[in-house]
């Protein structure tokens, strides 16, 4: 089972997952731009984003569970990342 790390503040949370992850679940373009991303990890938000790779998982019969990060400052270090870009999660592959 994948176990993947949930970082919330006061106001919101993001769920860490692989960039490669969500192309493969052929979600990547669909991820909004309220969610962040750094290198190879994206950080997406906890109401539709979550909830669309939580739909994706479960249709592609794979579990996942996660561990919960919480921050008492209401200014998450995450909120400071750029926003996703859906170009960005193809970028660097073989066609």
């Amino acid at each position: 089972m994948l176990t993947l790390t949930f970082y919330s503040d006061p106001g919101h949370g993001w769920l860490e997952v692989d960039r490669d992850l969500l192309v493969d679940l052929g979600i990547a373009d669909e991820v909004s731009s309220y969610s962040y991303q750094r290198g190879n990890k994206v950080f997406l938000e906890e109401d539709c984003d979550f909830s669309r790779f939580a739909s994706a998982m479960k249709a592609a019969g794979r579990e996942f569970q996660t561990i919960e990060v919480n921050e008492p400052r209401s200014d998450s270090w995450v909120r400071g990342l750029p926003s996703y870009e859906p170009d960005m999660a193809t970028r660097g592959r073989a066609a």
